[in-house]
């Protein structure tokens, strides 16, 4: 368990380093602001509410922060295909960062049901 931890930590972390990156880039090269600073907000959230979730005062305090995970994760896609559609990310930055961004929304998408399954059968 602590490995899987360990795990989804990183891909969060990795990620929203990516998103800091991402808005760098967006910000000097392309001088686009409004959609780079909401991509940059949803993108590193993912990993800020994970961390929240971790120390969540219970179960329920737990899932609810994995929520805003999966969401966080959802809305970040949304603004990477804005982004594509304007024309401000190559095919390969694209499809790059929407696989990674598509793993993390599965991965809180399973967490949260398999929570919400486990708690029901208690």
């Amino acid at each position: 368990m602590e490995n899987f931890r360990q795990f989804i930590y990183g891909k969060c972390l990795d990620f929203a380093v990516r998103m800091i990156r991402l808005t760098r880039y967006l910000q000097d090269e392309k001088h686009e602001y409004v959609a780079s600073k909401q991509i940059c907000r949803s993108g590193t959230s993912i990993g800020a509410n994970l961390a929240e979730a971790q120390y969540g005062t219970s179960r329920k305090d737990f899932l609810a922060k994995c929520y805003i995970c999966l969401r966080e994760s959802n809305e970040t896609l949304y603004w990477l295909e804005v982004l594509y559609r304007s024309e401000l990310l190559s095919d390969l930055e694209y499809q790059s960062l929407y696989d990674d961004c598509l793993e993390l929304k599965k991965l809180f998408n399973s967490i949260t049901k398999k929570t919400r399954e486990n708690d029901n059968n208690k």
